[in-house]
């Protein structure tokens, strides 16, 4: 049972309202301004489980946390998806007009980039979290300045939404994971889906050959991820993601992997949120 489960944000971030959905009320939630914490505080046992964001349909993935995950020998227990729905929000009884500065995590200012296009008049600034702005502006009680965050995190902090639902895109989905030390989870049964690691060498149809493994064991590839190896010139690492219906046949593609590709690695098998 999970008792414990960190986050990198504080209550009202997209993470928090993930672990609201996935856990159950009696869920302890421990708060990390970076993910690199949060990466800690499993490996020190001092929570159960963690959430990561690996993936935005704006965006697109956050490399360092795939390389997290891996470099700390951490295992995807299960997934969960996010409908992210972005608001601009202040102190109450001001207009977009007054705000000169917006602050925000990097990858909420990206998805909201056209609609800040409209307003030249608003600097925009790179912060740590998105809720974390919100909790500032309210303690500091800052004017002309506004957050970029969830509607959670306006009703915690008492911040009034001067527009919402600003993400360029409507349908902005950010895919989370759920993290632990341990990959036994859920009988294989119910697994479906499955996130591997591989290297390759810079030689022609190396993956093209690993892919043509995959096709034939009947398994779809939702996923694939190049990282190149920074000690080692023209090796890259591949973050793959593949679904299948028969576990048997993802075991049989996995033996044939772990023959044909250098430090194969399965970083997790849990149930596809994504039917």
């Amino acid at each position: 049972m999970i008792k414990s489960v960190a986050i990198q944000g504080i209550k009202g971030s997209f993470h928090h309202i993930v672990s609201q959905e996935y856990f159950d009320d009696t869920t302890k939630v421990l708060e990390c301004l970076t993910f690199d914490q949060v990466v800690s505080s499993l490996i020190d046992k001092e929570t159960d489980a963690v959430i990561m964001a690996l993936e935005n349909s704006i965006a697109g993935s956050i490399i360092p946390n795939y390389a997290l995950i891996d470099n700390s020998n951490l295992h995807i227990v299960g997934e969960h998806y996010l409908d992210i729905q972005h608001n601009l929000m202040a102190l109450p009884n001001q207009t977009i007009k007054d705000i000169k500065e917006v602050y925000s995590h990097p990858m909420a200012l990206l998805q909201c980039k056209a609609f800040f296009r409209k307003h030249p008049h608003i600097k925009l600034v790179e912060d740590k979290d998105t809720a974390e702005v919100a909790q500032r502006i309210f303690n500091n009680k800052s004017k002309g300045v506004a957050a970029v965050a969830s509607t959670l995190a306006a009703k915690i902090f008492n911040l009034e939404i001067l527009a919402s639902g600003i993400q360029t895109i409507e349908h902005n989905e950010t895919r989370f994971v759920i993290v632990k030390r341990e990959n036994h989870e859920i009988p294989e049964v119910e697994i479906n889906k499955a996130s591997l690691k591989f290297e390759l060498d810079h030689k022609r149809g190396s993956l093209a050959t690993i892919l043509n493994v995959m096709s034939d064991c009947k398994m779809n590839l939702t996923k694939i991820q190049s990282l190149p190896k920074v000690d080692t010139p023209w090796k890259y690492a591949f973050f793959v993601d593949v679904t299948f219906d028969a576990y048997l046949d993802y075991d049989k593609a996995k033996s044939i992997m772990n023959i044909m590709a250098q430090d194969f690695k399965v970083l997790g098998e849990y149930k596809n949120a994504k039917l």
